[in-house]
């Protein structure tokens, strides 16, 4: 058993059922048995930790999403439970009492109220922070956002080097670090803003919004911050409009990134993990095995990181 554990965690089912002359149930089985028994042993009771990240991940379609919450310090998910509702977070922060939740300095977040409410509720010490990766894909979003009203525009108007300009091909220039743009891909820019002017002014919306991540201090970085929403609430973006709106509301948990410089860059990155596992088993239709496999794969079940 121990050995179709083991093959398992570096193999599919498949393969590790041809190597013992097993059928896939059963390799199944054995894993998930030994799993359960690893989980009891490391995982119960719930880990504390003192710098958080928390993040969702699909597993299925139709927005089906489990909630990882990692210890950024180590690194490794230390527990999950499927759903992002405000009550999935409330049961992690339940789980390691009072006296835990009072120990958390840090908590980095999508910016989601789901998470935001349970945190402020329980980690009465921590600082929130709203982290700088999901804020660039908000920004990124406004821009595509605004690609695609103007393409439909184009098209109604026949303008085809607009069509050429603006469609799917080319929308990840757009997206793009401005630092990182080739010679060729600076040009396309530069003539798109040329033409189109609310391309252009939400490329000027989205690149003076990251110059805040310039700023030293705070107080700075709030000021900047100000000036930003009420420049892209006063704009003709829609798009920029909707998430001016939504940072104003989040204000501080924004500037809080200079107080505490937490990422949930380590989510994302154990995200993608998660994501390769999936398609490597094809899918799971035991939802409570997938997690267990996370916490092996990513979290402190890990042979390698964690040694038993």
């Amino acid at each position: 058993m121990v050995s179709c554990y083991q093959k398992v965690r570096r193999a599919s089912w498949q393969a590790s059922g041809w190597f013992f002359g097993l059928d896939d149930e059963t390799v199944y089985r054995i894993d998930k048995s030994i799993l359960e028994e690893k989980f009891e042993e490391k995982l119960t009771p719930i880990p504390a930790a003192i710098n958080l990240s928390v993040d969702e991940v699909s597993y299925l379609k139709y927005h089906r999403y489990l909630t990882n919450v990692v210890d950024v310090d180590r690194r490794a998910v230390i527990w999950n439970d499927r759903g992002r509702k405000t009550e999935i977070l409330d049961r992690y922060y339940e789980g390691i009492g009072q006296d835990a939740c009072e120990q958390i300095e840090s908590v980095a977040l999508d910016g989601a109220r789901t998470y935001i409410s349970p945190t402020t509720k329980h980690a009465v010490n921590a600082t929130i922070v709203y982290d700088k990766f999901h804020i660039r894909q908000k920004l990124n979003w406004a821009v595509d956002m605004a690609r695609k009203q103007e393409l439909r525009k184009a098209r109604k108007e026949n303008n085809n080097e607009l069509i050429d300009l603006m469609n799917c091909k080319q929308r990840f220039i757009l997206l793009k670090n401005k630092g990182n743009l080739t010679t060729n891909q600076t040009n396309y820019l530069t003539r798109l803003c040329q033409i189109n002017e609310p391309i252009y002014k939400a490329m000027l919306l989205k690149e003076s919004f990251l110059e805040v991540y310039n700023c030293s201090q705070p107080e700075e970085a709030q000021k900047h911050l100000e000036t930003w929403i009420k420049n892209a609430l006063s704009s003709t973006v829609d798009t920029f409009k909707i998430i001016a709106e939504s940072f104003s509301r989040k204000l501080q948990y924004i500037v809080n990134w200079f107080k505490k410089k937490i990422s949930s860059a380590i989510s994302e990155g154990i995200n993608n993990k998660i994501k390769r596992l999936k398609r490597m088993a094809y899918g799971y239709k035991d939802v409570e095995y997938f997690k267990l496999k996370i916490h092996q794969h990513c979290g402190l079940l890990n042979p390698r990181r964690f040694p038993q």
